[in-house]
This record gives structure tokens, sequence and C-alpha cells, in this order.
């Protein structure tokens, strides 16, 4: 029996047709990035059940910003980062709650009696604070989005906020990291 092979489409493809609302766009996007997304919870150590959660949220996702794609090419990069930063989430959400809410209080108050805070992370705040401070506004507010926030933003959000292209936010972000360790460094 002779079975056809067909043509395997290019990310541009499988994007414009996703766009036009194409239904074959939908099952050549599935075909080629199912299996990687999926993969992607369960190299972190994630359930299956988890893994399809986050294979969902990262596909709908996809349909909510895909007119807003800057580099067609780049499309299972960009699946792979939105998968990765839902199974961050996700583990950050359950390390949370795996803090004992329940715990008596007295019985953390006598945890909290047994423990000195450690110095130098309190020096290493104080000086991180310091350089921060001492930063230029946009790189501060930039590396307060991406590591202090709460939720971090995506880069299209960022990219409004701080009005730069999202192409350029790694490599600024790059250059305001370095700018912070000279002068964290040269306390």
């Amino acid at each position: 029996m002779l079975q056809l092979k067909t043509k395997e489409w290019t990310d541009y493809e499988i994007i414009a047709a996703c766009r036009r609302g194409d239904e074959d766009g939908f099952a050549q996007l599935m075909r080629k990035y199912e299996r990687l997304i999926y993969s992607i919870p369960l190299n972190y150590g994630l359930s299956r059940a988890d893994a399809a959660d986050i294979a969902q949220v990262t596909l709908t996702i996809f349909l909510q910003r895909m007119d807003s794609l800057h580099d067609d090419s780049q499309l299972g990069a960009w699946l792979a980062t939105v998968a990765r930063r839902h199974c961050w989430r996700l583990m950050e959400q359950r390390r949370r709650e795996q803090i004992a809410p329940e715990e008596d209080l007295a019985e953390q108050e006598q945890l909290v009696g047994e423990h000195q805070p450690d110095f130098h992370s309190w020096e290493g705040l104080e000086r991180l604070n310091e350089g921060l401070s001492r930063l230029g506004e946009k790189c501060r507010g930039l590396l307060q989005a991406l590591y202090l926030e709460a939720e971090t933003p995506s880069y299209e959000e960022i990219s409004e906020r701080f009005q730069m292209r999202v192409g350029s936010i790694g490599p600024t972000r790059a250059r305001c990291l370095l700018k912070l360790r000279d002068l964290i460094g040269d306390w």
C-alpha cells in the first residue's frame, strides 16, 4: 500500500492559515507542535493532567495572540516559552500551597525564635535595592517588571509599557543586568 507523504507546513504557513480561521492550519499546528508543548511539563516532572492543562492554556494563548506575533518563523520557540512559563507558574503556585497554612501559630512563633535572620541575605537585598535605585528609570522599571512583579508580564505587555520592540527586550534586559552588576560590584 502506497502512503502519500504530505508536505510539512512552515510556521509562516501555519500561522497564516490559523489567522484566516482555516481548520487545516490548526490541524497542522497540532500535528507539528502538540508533542513539543505536551513534553515540556512532563520534563519538569508534572503529571499528564498538568501537561494537558498547560498544553491547552498554551494553545489558547496562541489563539488569542497569534495576530500580534512578530516573528512568524519562531512559532515553536514561542510556544515552548509560553509552556515553560506556565510550568514555572504552576510549580510556584504548588510550592506556595505547600507552605503549611494550617500550622499552629504557636509553632510558627517557636520556629521564628530559633532562627536569626541571615545577615548576608539582608545585606544582599539591601545592595540589590541600592543598585536598583542607582539604575536609570528605564532599566530599573524593566528589571522590576521582569523579576519583581507578582505576575510576570508578557513581552507584549512589556513592549507596550516601555515603548520598545519585543525583540529588543532581551538584549536591553542583559545590558541592564550588567549595569546593575557593575553598580553592586562598586560597593
